[in-house]
């Protein structure tokens, strides 16, 4: 029997300590504090609605959720907009998210792997229930914010200035017709 070990095994080791180590990183990083603090929710409620909110609308060519600061909107919203029944709603469905992501895939819904989560949120969706109304009210106010934050309204969407520049003194060879309506 061989007591020593080969180069191969000596890797192999090496490979295996050095994935559990980056492993436990990543889970921290994931973990990690937000780059907000959050004033009508707790923490954890804000982990989850910064993760829900990146999956409702995920960054591509465009700045996602996150970027645009929605979780914030949406924080400030519960705390300052909400009747106390749709802020309940909502700060009990941030609850019961993390607590059925704790069932299904034993961490807080915001340190699960993006398709777990995408799973979570569309169980909700396809239920008749609470979750299903909490979810909407989350998705409502998530396409609210972005779609009204400067990166949704300026690159995401066609930006269309209304009623335009001004330009006075125009001849009217350069306009043509005047307008009528």
């Amino acid at each position: 029997m061989r007591v020593g070990m080969n180069r191969r095994q000596a890797f192999g080791g090496f490979a295996l300590t050095f994935g559990a180590v980056s492993f436990g990183l990543t889970t921290q990083a994931r973990a990690a504090v937000l780059g907000w603090a959050p004033t009508a929710l707790t923490a954890e409620q804000a982990r989850a609605l910064d993760a829900a909110a990146e999956l409702i609308v995920p960054a591509t060519d465009t700045p996602g959720a996150r970027a645009a600061g929605v979780p914030q909107f949406v924080d400030r919203t519960i705390g300052g907009w909400c009747d106390p029944a749709q802020a309940a709603l909502l700060r009990s469905g941030l609850d019961r998210l993390d607590t059925d992501a704790r069932a299904a895939g034993g961490a807080a819904f915001a340190d699960l792997a993006p398709a777990q989560q995408g799973a979570i949120l569309a169980g909700y969706e396809a239920t008749g229930s609470a979750q299903r109304l909490f979810f909407s009210t989350l998705r409502d106010l998530v396409t609210t914010g972005y779609f009204t934050s400067k990166p949704g309204a300026t690159l995401a969407l066609r930006y269309d200035p209304v009623p335009g520049a001004y330009h006075g003194c125009v001849p009217l060879k350069t306009i043509g017709r005047a307008w009528a309506t």
